[in-house]
C-alpha cells in the first residue's frame, strides 16, 4: 500500500518542482498533467506508469512518433560517424542529402526553381524569415494574414497571428498587418456559411485590393495556413485556395504558405497546399521536417533570392543531426505512401466522430484534413448565432480533455474560445489503435455531458 502511495505521486513531485521553477508561460503541464519517463510509437507512459494515446505528439512534430526505429537509426548513424553535428550554415553530406530529399518531396515546377534557407530551430524563426524574404524583394510593407491564423509567438508572428489574448500586453507589433476573413463555415464571418462563406471571402479579398481607397498600401506578401491549427483545425476549401492563387498571381503578391504544422503528410498530401493544385512563392516548415529533432527552413522561388548574405542568420540553423533524422523521415513517409494512408485514417476518425456527435448535443462541427482534425464543443442551453449553432463552450472542452487524460487519452485544445478538441496523432496510427482512441473520446465525452446534466460540471481548467 505504502510502495503504490509513493508511485502514485511521482507525477505530483515532478509537475511541483516544475511549477516552483519553470516560467509562468508554461502552458501544456497546467492542463496535461503528467511528467513523461517513457515514449515508443503512439504511446507515452508517466511517472507512475500509466500508458496513453499521444494524440499531441508533439504539436504535429511526430509524424513517426515517439522513438521510430528509422528516426533512432539515423541519429545513431549520425553520432557513430564523427560527422559535424553544428555547422552554422557551413555545408556537408548530410545536409546535401536532406535538400536533394527536400526538394524530391516537392512537385516538380516549384523544386525546379527553388531556393533553401536554413532558419532558427523554430517555425516562428522561419516566418520570421519569410516576411524579411518578400518585404527585401517587393520593397513593400503592408502584409496581408487571416482571422484566426497562427504563425507563432515571437513579436513579428504574433502580429501576423489572429489570437489577441497575447498581444494584448506586449505593445509595438509590428505595423501594416491586415487581417482577412478566412472560410470558417462554422462560424462564417459573413453570417452565412456552407459554401457560400469561401466565395464570399473571395470576393471580399478581390475587391478590397482592387480597391484604391481600401487603406491598405500594396502589399509584400499574404500569408496562410492551407488548415489552421490553433485557429481550430479549420480546412480551407481547395477552390479557395486557387482563388488566393489567382488574386495574389495578378496582382504580383508572393504567397507565403504557413505548413509548420500541415507540412509532411499530414494532410493526406507531402504538403497540403498540393490538396489545391497550386504552388505558393514561399513554403514555411518546420516540426516534422526535422524528424522529431528541431529544425526550420523556407524554401521559395529564386526569383526572390535579392536578399544579402547574412540578411537571416541563426547560430543553429547547422543542426546536422536533425538534417540526418528529417532526410529519413522523408524517405520513409514516401516509400510508405504515408500521407495516402493518413488520408484514409482521418477520414475514417472523422466518420466515428460523426458518429458521436449525431448521439451528443455537445459538438457543433467534425471538421479536419488528413490526420488533423477538430471537433468543436458547443453549449447546448445556449442562445444560438444566425447560423442556427450554439456557442463555443471552453469549460466542457476541459472537462473532456480530463476525462480524456483519465481514460488515457493526450489531446490538446485550441480554436475560438479554447472549444475546439484537437487531433493529432502520430501519421503511423493503425485503424485498431485509431478505433480505441475514438472510443476513448467518446466515453470521456458521455461523461462530461452527464457531468453536465448533474449540476456537477465544475471548473476543470
Amino acid at each position: 500500500m505504502n510502495a503504490a502511495i509513493t508511485e502514485q505521486s511521482q507525477n505530483a513531485k515532478y509537475l511541483a518542482s516544475q511549477a516552483k521553477r519553470e516560467s509562468n508561460a508554461r502552458s501544456y503541464p497546467r492542463r496535461l498533467t503528467i511528467a513523461i519517463q517513457e515514449a515508443e510509437g503512439i504511446y507515452v507512459k508517466d511517472m507512475d506508469g500509466k500508458v496513453y494515446y499521444d494524440c499531441l505528439a508533439g504539436a504535429g512534430t511526430l509524424a513517426l512518433g515517439h522513438n521510430h526505429q528509422v528516426v533512432i537509426g539515423a541519429i545513431k548513424k549520425m553520432l557513430d560517424s564523427k560527422h559535424p553535428l553544428h555547422t552554422l550554415d557551413l555545408m556537408t553530406p548530410v545536409k546535401e542529402q536532406f535538400i536533394d530529399e527536400l526538394f524530391d518531396s516537392l512537385p516538380a515546377d516549384f523544386a525546379r526553381h527553388a531556393r533553401i534557407q536554413f532558419c532558427g530551430p523554430t517555425g516562428g524563426d522561419a516566418v520570421e524569415a519569410a516576411v524579411k524574404l518578400v518585404k527585401t524583394a517587393t520593397g513593400n510593407r503592408s502584409m496581408l494574414s487571416f482571422q484566426g491564423g497562427y504563425h507563432g509567438s515571437t513579436h513579428a508572428t504574433m502580429s501576423l497571428s489572429g489570437t489577441l489574448g497575447y498581444k494584448e500586453k506586449v505593445h509595438g507589433l509590428i505595423p501594416d498587418v491586415h487581417f482577412l476573413p478566412y472560410p470558417y463555415a462554422y462560424r462564417c464571418p459573413f453570417g452565412v456559411g456552407g459554401e457560400s462563406t469561401h466565395r464570399l471571402s473571395s470576393i471580399y479579398i478581390d475587391t478590397l485590393l482592387s480597391d484604391p481607397e481600401s487603406g491598405i498600401v500594396a502589399p509584400c506578401g499574404m500569408i496562410f495556413e492551407v488548415v489552421q491549427g490553433e485557429g481550430g483545425s479549420i480546412p480551407a476549401p481547395v477552390e479557395w485556395i486557387r482563388e488566393m492563387r489567382r488574386i495574389t498571381q495578378e496582382r504580383d503578391i508572393p504567397l507565403i504558405i504557413d505548413e509548420v504544422q500541415t507540412g509532411i503528410g499530414r494532410t493526406g498530401k507531402m504538403f497540403a497546399f498540393e490538396h489545391a493544385g497550386i504552388i505558393p512563392d514561399v513554403l514555411v516548415l518546420s516540426k516534422a521536417i526535422g524528424g522529431s529533432l528541431p529544425l526550420s527552413v523556407i524554401i521559395y522561388h529564386e526569383k526572390y533570392d535579392v536578399w544579402k548574405p547574412g540578411a537571416h542568420i541563426g547560430t543553429f540553423r547547422g543542426n546536422q543531426m536533425a538534417m540526418a533524422a528529417g532526410q529519413a523521415t522523408l524517405t520513409y513517409i514516401k516509400e510508405q505512401d504515408i500521407p495516402s494512408a493518413a488520408e484514409q485514417l482521418g477520414q475514417r476518425l472523422q466518420d466515428r466522430l460523426q458518429m458521436l456527435k449525431n448521439e451528443v448535443t455537445c459538438i457543433g462541427d467534425v471538421r479536419g484534413r488528413g490526420l488533423m482534425v477538430g471537433v468543436e464543443v458547443v453549449n447546448p442551453e445556449g442562445g444560438k448565432d444566425v447560423l442556427g449553432h450554439y456557442p463555443a463552450y471552453p469549460l466542457m472542452a476541459s472537462r473532456i480533455q480530463q476525462e480524456c487524460l483519465q481514460r488515457g487519452l493526450i489531446l490538446e485544445i485550441g480554436g475560438r474560445h479554447s472549444s475546439v478538441m484537437r487531433f493529432l496523432p502520430p501519421l503511423i496510427v493503425t485503424e485498431q489503435q485509431l478505433d480505441d482512441i475514438a472510443t476513448i473520446f467518446g466515453e470521456a465525452v458521455r461523461a462530461a455531458c452527464a457531468a453536465q446534466q448533474s449540476g456537477v460540471l465544475g471548473d476543470c481548467r
